[in-house]
């Protein structure tokens, strides 16, 4: 689990009628932060300030959601939590929280004008704990659909995943929500027939992951796990990163652990893919 990471809090809030609903990734104060996006088509809040060359390095919340732009309002109500709580970087006019959000497109699944709101990404942050998680269709899993290249009558449900890695003190855990274009691939199975695939740029879809590690690692460091961490999206599924995903990876350190650097990509890559596994059930 992701929450293996000392200090990692997860919550979700799971609107399990409308099959939509949000979840909430806290880290411990003082974490780096960096991200990639590598898929088309991403709804996603303040991700440029993951950029290495951007000058802020934290996050105080990461908020993953159902309902594609419209979720994008879930990251309102962790706004409004963090500054309840003092999280946030401290400038002349007093904290400002780091916030940053991402969603699927889970409208076609999900109860239509039924989307996470401000409300529910303050009751996830509220909800979240260090404990065990729940996965499958659970937060921003809800309504999640794997295979939608098939068209929506043979997409098959998908959902949350979490899983961790470890190498002596240095943990890597995942948390990944899986609404794909793309299949699950299993190295046994017969892939897709390419010739049999459908662009149906209006089905759901969107891979999204989190990635916490206990290593220090500077900003650049997290950027360059991010990007293993796609290579998780593609051993699990296929195909990633498609021009109607907007598949995206965040990762951030705790800085409690030195680590070779290719040591934590490495396991972020074997921990991304795990997750996404776990949630295809």
């Amino acid at each position: 689990m992701i929450t293996d990471v000392p200090g990692v809090r997860v919550g979700h809030f799971t609107n399990a009628a409308a099959r939509t609903g949000c979840t909430v990734v806290l880290p411990p104060p003082g974490v780096v932060a960096s991200g990639e996006i590598r898929g088309g088509a991403p709804a996603e809040r303040d991700f440029a300030l993951l950029a290495p060359e951007r000058s802020v390095e934290r996050v105080d919340a990461v908020v993953l959601s159902g309902g594609s732009v419209y979720g994008l309002a879930a990251a309102d109500g962790a706004l409004r939590w963090c500054e309840e709580q003092r999280r946030g970087l401290e400038t002349p006019a007093g904290r400002v929280p780091i916030v940053v959000g991402l969603s699927i497109f889970d409208l076609l699944v999900a109860e239509p004008g039924v989307r996470p709101t401000a409300d529910d990404g303050y009751a996830a942050c509220a909800a979240a704990t260090d404990d065990a998680q729940q996965t499958g269709p659970v937060g921003a899993g809800a309504g999640a659909s794997v295979g939608n290249w098939r068209g929506p009558a043979r997409a098959r449900p998908a959902g949350l995943g979490s899983a961790s890695e470890r190498s002596g003190d240095l943990v890597v855990g995942a948390l990944a929500v899986v609404n794909a274009f793309g299949d699950g691939l299993q190295p046994e199975q017969e892939r897709p027939g390419i010739d049999e695939m459908h662009v149906l740029p209006l089905t759901g879809n969107t891979t999204l992951a989190v990635v916490a590690t206990n290593a220090r690692l500077p900003k650049l460091g997290c950027h360059l796990v991010a990007q293993s961490a796609h290579d998780g999206f593609a051993r699990a599924l296929e195909p990633a990163h498609t021009a109607m995903d907007g598949d995206a990876a965040v990762v951030f350190a705790t800085g409690q652990a030195d680590a070779p650097l290719e040591a934590v990509r490495a396991l972020a890559a074997r921990a991304v893919e795990a997750a996404i596994r776990q949630a295809l059930g």
